[in-house]
């Protein structure tokens, strides 16, 4: 049987992470009040102290690397694609050189 797997909203993981620095309760203790597997807390903490505002970001919230990371990606597969349009252009006047063809022949 499987279990369903929580989500927990940022506000959430945010507010768990205040009361580590607040509570004189063990990082433990926290965890079972709030119902959380062990380890986790530390996680979180982790990960604010690091992303901070951006940490905890899911449910379509990038970080602003990510957001800046993306982007540059998609421009630069626009970037690709108008290079190889422009390859093809400049291809056709060539092709009709190398058949022999030229404007006084037509």
């Amino acid at each position: 049987m499987s279990s369903k797997r929580r989500v927990y909203t940022r506000e959430f993981k945010q507010e768990a992470v205040r009361l580590t620095g607040t509570s004189d309760k063990t990082i433990g203790q926290i965890e079972a009040d709030l119902g959380i597997p062990h380890g986790l807390l530390n996680t979180w903490k982790r990960q604010l102290a690091g992303e901070g505002n951006d940490a905890f970001g899911g449910q379509g919230r990038l970080t602003s690397t990510d957001a800046e990371l993306r982007q540059l990606r998609q421009d630069n597969e626009l970037l690709r694609q108008e290079r190889d349009i422009l390859k093809k252009a400049l291809a056709i006047p060539s092709t009709s050189l190398r058949t022999g063809f030229t404007r006084s022949q037509r």
